[in-house]
């Protein structure tokens, strides 16, 4: 007897994929009280398991990392990074951690010793290069934890395959961060499936 997957429609892909999950109030902000969790329910802490579940690998940037207090998890953290200003004692590098950053970041002997690094790019982070290079290693099913700068940049560099954005229903107002924080850009998407849990919506968008 096949065991039903209740997630199904979120498995990746065939080749290389780059999936974000974000979450954002309706008005758009990505953060409550600077935090993404305080915006969430409990159907959307499953979801977020799960898609960790179905990656090769997670990435985010270095100040969400901080932000969420990020511990070890089962699969692959490559946290981007151009200052690698790591405690390496935290419970961050007790798993298999990446390190993404530039020829020219400060502490890079350091950051090898305690860390898998990957140098993409030489005064700024290369996006492209770090998903090839992260593609060597097997990791072809990408899961991008944001934060919002990392978001915009990789929207901006035209990388982002797919969108899985959880709607909170609060209004925020004030100057909270957006889903994307990071240029102008214009990218039609198509919605791929939409979920309900109460009052908070679920929906999954893939490029066109």
């Amino acid at each position: 007897m096949v065991e039903h997957d209740e997630y199904a429609e979120y498995r990746y892909p065939e080749g290389p994929w780059l999936r974000a999950n974000m979450i954002a109030s309706v008005d758009g902000a990505a953060a409550r009280d600077g935090l993404s969790g305080g915006l969430g329910n409990e159907a959307d802490r499953r979801l977020f398991h799960r898609l960790r579940e179905l990656a090769d690998v997670v990435l985010v940037g270095a100040g969400t990392v901080r932000a969420e207090g990020y511990g070890a998890a089962r699969v692959p953290l490559a946290v981007v990074s151009r200052t690698l200003g790591f405690d390496y004692s935290s419970p961050l590098f007790e798993g298999r951690t990446i390190l993404v950053t530039t020829g020219r970041a400060p502490g890079l002997a350091e950051a090898r010793a305690h860390a898998e690094v990957i140098v993409a790019g030489e005064n700024s982070v290369d996006h492209r290069s770090a998903l090839a290079q992260l593609r060597e290693r097997g990791l072809d099913k990408v899961l991008c934890e944001g934060g919002p700068a990392l978001l915009g940049q990789l929207v901006a560099e035209g990388l982002l395959d797919e969108l899985c954005l959880t709607v909170s229903p609060v209004l925020l107002g004030g100057g909270a961060m957006r889903v994307l924080d990071g240029p102008a850009v214009s990218q039609e998407l198509a919605l791929a499936s939409v979920r309900q849990d109460g009052d908070h919506l679920f929906l999954r968008y893939r490029r066109r």
